[in-house]
C-alpha cells in the first residue's frame, strides 16, 4: 500500500510513535510518506520505501497567524495526485484530521477516493480539544473520518465522554520495538559514568510539563535516598526543568541528581536503570513508561489515565493515587532493597512489554487500513 502519515516531528510521544510505524510498515514492503512541517527526530531516509515531504507555510503580512491547516491540506492534495497514495494516516485530531477531512473533499471534487484513519493520542482531546474554541472542529473532524483509532481504553472512554461522537473508536495500543532496544543496550556506555556500583539508579524522562509532576519525582527520589544509596537521572527538557534543579538544591541533593536534557541515548541509559519514576497527573497511555519496560526496569507510576492498562500492579511495579508522594516512595523500596525483588521486577517489566511489542500491534493497522479501503470501493 502507499501510506501518507501525517504527524507532529516531535522528540516524543504521538511524533515517535507515527515515525516508528511509518518505518516498520516501510521494512513490510509499503510505501510510506511522511508529510509534515520539518523532517520527524526518528526519521531514517535510507529505506527506499521512505519518502518526505516538507509543508512549507508561505508567509504573509495579511496573516497574524501564517495557516498551517491550508498549507497542509493542499500539500496533502498534491502529494496524493502526484505519488498516487491510497490511505491517509493523520495523528491527532487537529489540525491534521481537519486538515485531512479538506484534503479528501478536495480531491472528491477531482475523482479521488482516499480514506482517512485518525489516531487521537491525548493531548489533542484532554487539553486542546476540549477547549471551547476547538470543541467543534475536533468533533466535526473525528466524525468525519472513515476510522478512528485511540492508543487506550482511557482515552477512548475520555473522548466519547468528552465529545459527540457518532464513530467507533478502535483501541490500538502504543507500541515499542524490542528487537531495536535490544541493539542498542550493546553500547559502550559505561554504568560508572552515572552512579557508583551501590548506588541504585532511578531515572525519569519527560516534556518536563506541570501534567508530569516534576516536583513528586524529585520528592520521591528524596525520600527512596534517605534509605538506599541511589542516583536520579532527569531526561528531557521543558518548562518545570529549572524549577526542579532549584528543589534539588532546596533538598540538598543536587549531588545526587543528573539533568541530561533532551537526549538521543535513552535506551542507553536506561539500560543501566534500576527503577523508573512516572507519577504523572495524566498519560493517555505511558510510552515513556513502556519503553523503561522494554529495557526491563520496573515502574512507580501514578494510577491515571492509561497507565494501568500498561503497568500492571505487583507485576511490572505499582500504582498509586495522583499526590501520594509517601506511598510511591516505599513501593520503591520494596522492589530495591532486595537484589532478588529487584531482578524478578526487571524480568516481569520485560515479559509486560513483550506483549506491546510492534510486531504484534502493526498488523493491527494493516487490517484497519485494508477495511478503509474497502469501505471505499463498496
Amino acid at each position: 500500500m502507499k501510506i501518507a502519515i501525517v504527524c507532529y516531528p516531535t522528540f516524543g510521544g504521538s511524533g515517535v510513535v507515527a515515525t516508528e510505524l511509518g518505518l516498520e510498515l516501510a521494512r513490510r514492503g509499503h510505501e510510506i510518506h511522511f508529510i509534515t512541517y520539518s523532517q520527524p527526530v526518528r526519521l531514517a531516509l535510507l529505506n527506499p520505501n521512505v519518502h518526505y515531504h516538507e509543508v512549507n507555510v508561505p508567509e504573509y503580512p495579511l496573516f497574524h497567524y501564517q495557516p498551517y491547516e491550508l498549507a497542509l491540506s493542499s500539500k496533502l492534495v498534491d502529494m496524493v495526485k502526484l505519488h498516487k497514495i491510497e490511505v491517509l494516516h493523520v495523528h491527532y485530531a487537529i489540525p491534521h484530521a481537519y486538515a485531512g477531512y479538506m484534503a479528501k473533499q478536495m480531491l472528491k471534487e477531482e475523482g479521488i477516493e482516499i480514506p482517512m484513519i485518525t489516531t487521537l493520542h491525548g493531548t489533542d482531546i484532554t487539553l486542546v480539544g476540549n477547549h471551547p474554541f476547538y470543541k467543534p472542529a475536533v468533533t466535526f473532524s473525528i466524525n468525519k473520518s472513515d476510522i478512528v483509532t485511540s492508543v487506550s481504553k482511557s482515552l477512548k472512554e475520555e473522548t466519547l465522554k468528552l465529545f459527540d461522537i457518532k464513530n467507533e473508536i478502535v483501541v490500538v495500543p502504543n507500541f515499542i520495538e524490542l528487537d531495536k532496544i535490544a541493539d542498542e543496550q550493546h553500547s559502550s556506555c559505561h554504568r560508572s559514568v552515572m552512579a557508583n556500583a551501590d548506588e541504585r539508579i532511578i531515572t525519569h524522562i519527560s516534556n518536563f510539563r506541570k501534567v508530569k509532576r516534576i516536583p513528586d519525582v524529585i520528592k520521591i527520589f528524596h525520600l527512596i535516598q534517605q534509605i538506599i544509596p541511589a542516583k536520579l537521572m532527569m531526561v528531557g527538557d521543558g518548562p518545570e526543568k529549572e524549577k526542579a534543579e532549584q528543589l534539588c538544591e532546596e533538598l540538598g541533593i543536587s549531588d545526587k541528581v543528573i539533568f541530561f536534557g533532551n537526549s538521543n541515548e535513552v535506551d542507553r541509559i536506561l539500560s543501566y536503570t534500576d527503577l523508573f519514576l512516572l507519577p504523572s497527573q495524566t498519560e493517555s497511555f505511558g510510552l515513556a513508561a513502556l519503553e523503561a519496560m522494554a529495557c526491563g526496569v520496573p515502574v512507580i507510576s501514578s494510577n491515571s489515565g492509561g497507565l494501568p492498562e500498561v503497568n500492571f500492579e505487583g507485576v511490572s511495579g505499582y500504582l498509586s493515587d495522583v499526590g501520594a508522594i509517601d506511598e510511591m516512595a516505599e513501593n520503591a523500596l520494596k522492589i530495591l532493597m532486595s537484589d532478588a525483588n529487584l531482578a524478578e521486577f526487571k524480568k516481569n517489566a520485560l515479559s509486560v512489554a513483550q506483549k506491546f511489542d510492534i510486531k504484534a500491534i502493526l498488523p493491527l493497522y494493516e487490517n484497519l487500513y485494508l477495511e478503509a479501503l474497502n469501505k471505499m470501493t463498496k
